[in-house]
């Protein structure tokens, strides 16, 4: 049994830009900078994937859509190198490729900076054919997956995977399929989810209830503002705080479990996608809610400190932050 990744693939494309060589523009007078090195790797709903394979789950399927472009072609190319499976990916002419281009600033000591991100993605409502062609896709590899994992990227209405209509049907497959693991990470929308287990942020979660979150919210405000979306989905919510690790929450109460603790710089991109992958991937073999949590933790304190990448973490990683940190 494998798992699904529903939703925003994006590539992720990193410049590296050594400013020692810059070259000015005779046509604009401006600087032109010069690119040393180029990587590139699936991001978005394509991070779930890369984290899903670093911890060996098992078969892994792509449910999204991309462009008949270039970024599309190293899209695919990225998520195949990792086994995820791509029959289920629809490409079309008439959409692009959803692109994050990251120019990163290497100065002589080696580090990298990223500068200003250039992000490409559909900015029209897709189709309603397309939306259809998605919904196709995703009832048919739903019986052959023990989970379904929900990544919706984009925060324009409708312009990305996960449509009006697809949280419908979603909501649908999670009351056909009770057995499985129905789990979902907006941007935008994350009150808008039914039936399924969702993933909020701490300002999310309040958002979604409230409207709006204020800069500073307490513990408090935010897992009783989670155990209203439990109540609406029908499913536990498990809320992300960042340092201070998650709340896993039912409309009957919430418990708490705590980060594990991490020293030395850290880069947070990608961390809620890794998490994702550790809780989904321990519900799916069996683990509890609590157990589920702790997973996630250890995932996101490994890939956090892989600075100025979006991390893995590998199985081996996990048991050895584990028993360092875990295990008395």
């Amino acid at each position: 049994m494998g798992v699904a990744v529903v939703g925003d693939y994006f590539l992720d494309k990193y410049l590296v830009i050594d400013r020692s060589l810059s070259e000015m523009s005779l046509e604009t007078g401006k600087e032109a900078y010069q690119v040393v090195d180029i990587r590139h790797s699936p991001g978005a709903a394509g991070t779930v994937c890369n984290n899903l394979a670093a911890l060996q789950v098992g078969t892994i399927y792509a449910v999204g859509l991309i462009g008949d472009d270039g970024q599309g072609y190293e899209l695919k190319q990225g998520l195949s190198r990792r086994g995820v499976k791509l029959d289920y990916l629809v490409e079309r002419p008439d959409v692009v490729t959803p692109t994050y281009t990251k120019p990163m600033e290497r100065p002589a000591d080696g580090t990298q900076q990223e500068m200003n991100r250039l992000d490409i993605k559909n900015r029209q409502p897709i189709s309603g054919e397309i939306q259809q062609q998605l919904i196709e896709q995703l009832r048919a590899v739903a019986p052959a997956v023990g989970g379904v994992i929900v990544s919706d990227q984009v925060q324009e209405r409708d312009c990305g995977v996960i449509t009006d209509q697809m949280r419908v049907e979603l909501a649908q497959l999670a009351q056909t399929y009770p057995e499985k693991v129905f789990f979902a990470d907006s941007r935008a929308r994350i009150g808008e989810f039914g039936r399924v287990i969702i993933k909020p942020n701490k300002y999310e979660a309040v958002a979604a209830i409230e409207g709006q979150a204020p800069e500073e919210v307490s513990r408090v405000c935010v897992e009783e503002c989670a155990q209203q979306l439990a109540a609406r989905t029908g499913r536990s919510v498990f809320v992300t705080m960042g340092a201070e690790g998650v709340s896993v929450c039912t409309e009957d109460g919430c418990q708490h479990i705590s980060a594990i603790p991490v020293s030395g710089e850290i880069d947070i991109v990608g961390a809620g996608d890794s998490a994702t992958a550790g809780i989904v991937s321990a519900l799916c073999a069996g683990a509890s809610l609590a157990e589920a949590a702790l997973v996630g933790n250890l995932v996101a304190s490994i890939t956090i400190q892989q600075l100025g990448t979006t991390g893995t973490a590998t199985r081996q990683q996990v048991l050895r932050q584990f028993r360092e940190h875990c295990v008395r």
